[in-house]
C-alpha cells in the first residue's frame, strides 16, 4: 500500500486570526535514493528565523527549497515522512545536519560506520548528529519514520570537517 500523509497547514486571515490554510493528503513518491524508499516532503525552510509570511509559503510547501547543503542554505530545516520497504538496499550517507528521526511504525536497524547496530521499534527516537549511517529493514513490513532535519555546522575530527557523504 502506498504511504499517504495528511498535511494540515495553518496561517492567518486578513484580520490576523488563526486559520487552516490547507488540509490535504500527500502521496509518497520514490526518494532519489532508491525505489524501495518512498516519502512525502512535508515542509522545508531556508533561513533562521523561519519566514512565516504568505510569500514564503509556496517554496516551503514544495518541500525542496534551494539547497546549498543537504537541507538548505546552512540555516534550513526539512520535515518529511519516509517509508523503508522490507529488504531495501543500503544507502550509507552523512549529512551536515542534526536529524530527529521518530520511528512511527515497523522496525528497523540503524547501522553506523563503526559497525555498531541499534534495533529500533515504534516510538523510538534517534538524534542523528552528522554521522555516517544507513537504515536496514530486515522485517516483513515497512518501517515509517518522521524526520526533522536541521542544518548544522559539520562535526570536526582533528580539525577536519566531516562533510556530506553519499
Amino acid at each position: 500500500m502506498t504511504l499517504r500523509v495528511r498535511r494540515v497547514v495553518t496561517g492567518h486571515d486578513a484580520n490576523g486570526k488563526a486559520v487552516v490554510v490547507t488540509d490535504e493528503t500527500l502521496t509518497a513518491v520514490p526518494r532519489r535514493i532508491g525505489s524501495d524508499i518512498t516519502g512525502c516532503e512535508i515542509w522545508s525552510t531556508d533561513r533562521m528565523p523561519v519566514d512565516n509570511s504568505r510569500e514564503a509559503d509556496a517554496a516551503q510547501r514544495a518541500g525542496f527549497v534551494v539547497r546549498h547543503n543537504y537541507v538548505g542554505s546552512g540555516q534550513g530545516t526539512t520535515c518529511r515522512v519516509t517509508e523503508f520497504a522490507p529488504g531495501h538496499g543500503r544507502f550509507t550517507h552523512r549529512t551536515e545536519t542534526v536529524d530527529y528521526a521518530i520511528l512511527l511504525s515497523g522496525e528497523i536497524d540503524l547501522e553506523l560506520d563503526g559497525d555498531e547496530v541499534v534495533h529500533l521499534k515504534p516510538g523510538d527516537v534517534v538524534v542523528q548528529r552528522g554521522t555516517v549511517h544507513t537504515w536496514i529493514n530486515k522485517g516483513t513490513v515497512p518501517a515509517v519514520f518522521a524526520f526533522i532535519l536541521v542544518d548544522a555546522t559539520p562535526a570536526e575530527v582533528n580539525g577536519e570537517p566531516l562533510r556530506t557523504v553519499y
